[in-house]
């Protein structure tokens, strides 16, 4: 018998217990998964490039490697802000089409904390969420008493 969709996201959620680099955008909380994080840089010079999605800030010169970086700030429809103190890229492993692998640069106002999340923690993204094409939305955390969002990077910078 197959799992309805609720089901299927519950299991999906507990399955995605881990730890969780969490970070702020406007104001929110969201995490991505330790494992998909290679670094955390402060915002330096960023190329642009032309023909891009306005989310797309342009590229850096991480070490002699040309990695793309991505404002989630503009990605989640927010409001553009200006570069502050707190700013910084997140140098995450992204996988392409392909298969093959690379890194992606995510700007975000704050970064936070390490969290480590088990099941309990986590609950699937809220119905009303689910059916806004937030597919890179993977669940709910709740932890230290705040409630961050949990994305899913594949989906997130595919869109």
């Amino acid at each position: 018998m197959q799992a309805t969709l609720p089901e299927a996201a519950a299991e999906s959620v507990a399955g995605a217990a881990g730890k969780y680099l969490t970070f702020q955008v406007g104001g929110e909380h969201y995490g991505v998964p330790v494992e998909r994080t290679r670094e955390i840089i402060r915002v330096s010079t960023i190329t642009g490039v032309p023909q891009m999605p306005e989310h797309v800030k342009g590229v850096i010169n991480l070490r002699g490697r040309i990695v793309p970086v991505v404002d989630l700030r503009i990605r989640f429809g927010l409001a553009n802000s200006e570069i502050h103190e707190r700013t910084c890229i997140i140098v995450v492993q992204v996988g392409d089409r392909r298969g093959a692998s690379g890194a992606m640069g995510l700007m975000v106002d704050a970064v936070e904390e390490v969290l480590t999340l088990n099941a309990a923690d986590m609950e699937p993204p809220p119905e009303v969420v689910a059916r806004h094409d937030a597919g890179h939305i993977t669940g709910m955390a709740k932890a230290k008493g705040t409630l961050t969002t949990l994305i899913d990077l594949d989906r997130l910078l595919a869109g």
